[in-house]
């Protein structure tokens, strides 16, 4: 019964993250809202400079490359990194 309880807690403990990770939100191909709604602490604002950064540049060859848009900070892409992806 204890083994039992210990596999329920690890699989209650690892899904939520391996369904964010298969979840994550493509910076490359994403409308601004979507970006605004995914992103913590991005509004539709700096939304809207994330696209207009992509139009400008291309797209992002990593999460990391977010902190080169004015108004997004490194920390800003540390906190959400889970949630991102440029594939």
């Amino acid at each position: 019964m204890k083994i039992l309880r210990s596999v329920i807690l690890s699989l209650a403990l690892v899904l939520p993250s391996l369904a964010l990770a298969t979840g994550a939100l493509n910076i490359n191909t994403a409308s601004a809202e979507a970006i605004a709604e995914s992103i913590k602490g991005v509004g539709v604002h700096k939304a809207s400079a994330i696209v207009a950064y992509r139009d400008a540049h291309g797209p992002f060859k990593s999460v990391d490359e977010l902190a080169a848009v004015k108004g997004i900070g490194a920390k800003t892409v540390e906190s959400n990194r889970t949630r991102l992806t440029v594939k």
